[in-house]
C-alpha cells in the first residue's frame, strides 16, 4: 500500500482529486496538516476543503497539528461530522515557527505532554487516529520513549519519518532506530522518508520485511509514475510520460488558475510546484533554473511549451 505524504502548499485538494487521473499506484493521501484553534466555526473554509465530496481523487485522512487537547478535540470530531473517519495527529513538522509553538516535531522531546495529549483525546474523539511523526527533535532516540507510550493506546498506526526534525530533508535517515522502532510497536507501522526510486524501495523492502505500507512525498513529486512503477514493476517510455506529465500539468494550471486570484499568484503556485516536480526529465535542473526567473503568466506559459516541446525532440533525435 502506498500513501502519498502531506507536503504544506503542494498536495493540496486540487492536486489529490487531479493525481489519479494520470496516475496509478497510490492508495491513500494524509492531507496537508491544518492547526486546531479555539475559535474555529464548523464552517470553516479548510472543513470544506477535507469534505470526502470534494476529495475524489485519492482517498485522504485530514492531519491535524496541535498541541491543545480541547482544541484537537473539537476539530477532530468536526471533521469526523463531515465523513472523516480518520484523522491524523501531526508530530513531525520540523519546521521553526511550528516547533516554536511546541507543535509538530516540538512536542518529541515532552513524552509527558504527548502521554497527557492522548489521555485525553482519546476517549473524546469520535474518528480513529493515527500518528505521524519523526524519531526526534534533536536526538534521535526520542522516539524509543514515545513507543511504549502510543502502545497504550487504540492508535491506527504511526507513520514514523526516521529523521530528526533538525535534520529537516537533510542527511541520512537512521534506519538502525526505524529497525527499533519496529520491534517495539504494537501498532501498525508505515516507513516514510527517501523513497525516490524504485531500487530505493526495494532495499527498503529488503531490509524491513514485515512493511507493507510506505509513504512518499518528494519523490512522487519529482516521478509522479513512482508509485506505479513500484507496484507494477513496469516503467512507461520517456516521451509517453514526459507527454503525461504535460497533461497534467495544464489541468493542475487551469484549475489553480480558477480558484488564485491575480498572474502572480498562479506563477508563484506553480514555482512551487516545479520544486520538485518533473525530476525525471531531461536537464531538469537548466528547467527549475529557468522557471525560476519567470514572474508573469504568459512568460511561465511560454517557457513551459518550450520545456516540453524540446523534451520531445529531444526523445526523437535520441531515437533515431
Amino acid at each position: 500500500m502506498i500513501y502519498l505524504a502531506p507536503i504544506q502548499g503542494l498536495t493540496d485538494r486540487i492536486y489529490r482529486n487531479l493525481f489519479p487521473v494520470y496516475f496509478k499506484g497510490v492508495d491513500v493521501a494524509i492531507a496537508p496538516f491544518i492547526s486546531s484553534v479555539r475559535k474555529m466555526k464548523p464552517a470553516t473554509n479548510l472543513l470544506k476543503e477535507l469534505h470526502p465530496g470534494k476529495n475524489t481523487g485519492i482517498p485522504t485522512i485530514p492531519q491535524i497539528t496541535s498541541s491543545n487537547p480541547d482544541d484537537f478535540i473539537k476539530l477532530s470530531n468536526a471533521l469526523y461530522d463531515i465523513g472523516c473517519g480518520t484523522v491524523n495527529w501531526n508530530l513531525g513538522c520540523p519546521f521553526r515557527l511550528v516547533v516554536k509553538k511546541g507543535r509538530g516535531a516540538g512536542m518529541l522531546c515532552y513524552p509527558d505532554r504527548v502521554e497527557s495529549f492522548l489521555e485525553k483525546t482519546m476517549p473524546a474523539i469520535k474518528p480513529n487516529l493515527s500518528i505521524k511523526l519523526r524519531i526526534g527533535l534533536r536526538y534521535s532516540d526520542d522516539i524509543l520513549t514515545l513507543i511504549p507510550i502510543f502502545n497504550r493506546f487504540p492508535l491506527t498506526e504511526l507513520i514514523i519519518h526516521p529523521r530528526t526534525a533538525e535534520q529537516m530533508y537533510d542527511g541520512d535517515v537512521d534506519l538502525a532506530i526505524f529497525q527499533q522502532c519496529l520491534g517495539l510497536s504494537k501498532h501498525r507501522v508505515v516507513y516514510n522518508g527517501d523513497i525516490d526510486s524504485v531500487e530505493k524501495f526495494k532495499m527498503l523492502a529488503r531490509r524491513f520485511g514485515s512493511i507493507d505500507r510506505w509513504m512518499i512525498g518528494r519523490g512522487l513529486i519529482a516521478n509522479p509514475f513512482l508509485a506505479e512503477e513500484i507496484k507494477f514493476q513496469t516503467e512507461k517510455p520517456y516521451a509517453e510520460k514526459s507527454k503525461i506529465l504535460r497533461d497534467f500539468h495544464d489541468n493542475l494550471f487551469a484549475e489553480y488558475d480558477k480558484v488564485l486570484s491575480g498572474p502572480a499568484h498562479i506563477v508563484n503556485k506553480m514555482k512551487e510546484i516545479w520544486t520538485y516536480f518533473g525530476g525525471f526529465l531531461h536537464d531538469r535542473e537548466k528547467i527549475r533554473k529557468k522557471i525560476n526567473k519567470i514572474h508573469h503568466r504568459d512568460n511561465y506559459l511560454d517557457i513551459v511549451n518550450k520545456i516540453f516541446q524540446e523534451t520531445q525532440v529531444s526523445e526523437r533525435e535520441s531515437g533515431e
